[in-house]
């Protein structure tokens, strides 16, 4: 597995970036918040579960959230995006030796931020303005669409870079050779497409994203790989900032323009850091939320319209066992932190 060159980013430096992103995010939200309200970018109930159905639990808990500002993603990825071309603009300048857009560690996350961020965004506008045949993009072009950016990143990774292997813990280098490509690809469709299905109660995702943003960037450091522990850090910071005010009761959402790019970034990050069969732990309650839906799905399908859970994603499951909000999101929270933490330990001892 190929390295990319490291300016070795002292941990202080590190971590003003992160500071300096979740005041930046902080510092902008209230402009941001006034914009969605002026504009009418509000949320829009889910009237269809996955399979067409009328989706009767979500409406029943979350009523009360119609027409609360979305798209928050945009301020979360505007605040990385902002932090890493100033600290590009800060090195011109002569003001620090080295700034966040290296073209090894950086580029490529950086891409895959945007472009799904991009994605996501067109994604909440048709769906606040009623457009689609389901208002929103069909599922064919949006999924046709992180495709092809996971084709892109394969690319770049295989090709350009020499990637062509996947680390197992506790066991070594599996080359896989043209077959990085696809899983390449499936890895960043299911990591964007997990973080989305997970986003439906306030700060849910938010908070499992900055435990599992805060996972990569230890991992990244301890490796060597300090631009990119930065960037990570940036990612903790601005999430953070946006978890401030997502929080129970929601000042706004982040929507699928934050859901989609930060998923997907999380994949690419598990694949820089020669991490993927960590993901597994760090992304532990998106891989179970994704799981929940599969599940379902299937089981509606094969078994004459039967559930095994009371609603999908499991999270709707839990607040029809009427846990609350706020119950579901924290334990939800604290398993996802415990699980990160086990995939820190065989990230650092399985090599």
């Amino acid at each position: 597995m190929p390295t990319a060159p490291d300016p070795g980013l002292s941990l202080a430096a590190i971590l003003g970036y992160a500071l300096f992103a979740f005041v930046l995010g902080l510092a902008f939200t209230p402009t941001f918040v006034r914009f969605l309200r002026q504009n009418k970018l509000g949320k829009q109930l889910r009237v269809e579960t996955v399979d067409g159905r009328e989706a009767a639990i979500f409406r029943q808990y979350h009523k009360n959230k119609f027409g609360t500002p979305t798209m928050g993603g945009l301020l979360i990825w505007g605040a990385i995006l902002f932090t890493v071309l100033f600290s590009r603009v800060l090195s011109l300048a002569g003001v620090l030796d080295f700034s966040l857009l290296q073209r090894g560690q950086v580029y490529l996350p950086l891409f895959t931020l945007v472009s799904m961020g991009i994605l996501g965004a067109v994604d909440d506008y048709w769906n606040i303005a009623g457009l689609g045949k389901k208002k929103g993009l069909d599922w064919l072009p949006k999924l046709s669409t992180l495709m092809l950016i996971g084709a892109v990143g394969a690319y770049w990774f295989h090709v350009r870079l020499g990637y062509d292997s996947i680390f197992i813990p506790f066991y070594g280098d599996m080359t896989l050779g043209w077959w990085y490509v696809p899983i390449f690809i499936f890895i960043i469709v299911g990591t964007s497409n997990a973080v989305n299905i997970t986003d439906g109660l306030d700060g849910l995702a938010a908070g499992l994203l900055v435990i599992a943003y805060g996972s990569f960037a230890v991992i990244a450091y301890l490796s060597g790989l300090t631009s990119l522990a930065a960037f990570c850090a940036v990612c903790v910071g601005a999430i953070a900032a946006f978890l401030w005010h997502n929080v129970p009761p929601a000042l706004f959402f982040m929507g699928d323009t934050g859901s989609l790019a930060l998923g997907g970034v999380l994949g690419v990050i598990a694949l820089m850091t020669d991490n993927v069969l960590v993901l597994p732990f760090i992304g532990f309650i998106f891989l179970m939320e994704v799981l929940s839906v599969i599940i379902q799905l299937t089981s509606k399908k094969f078994r004459g319209g039967k559930k095994v859970f009371r609603a999908a994603p499991i999270h709707h499951h839990f607040e029809a066992l009427e846990w609350g909000e706020s119950k579901v999101t924290m334990r939800f929270w604290i398993v996802g932190a415990f699980l990160a933490f086990i995939g820190i330990l065989i990230a650092i001892t399985g090599r």
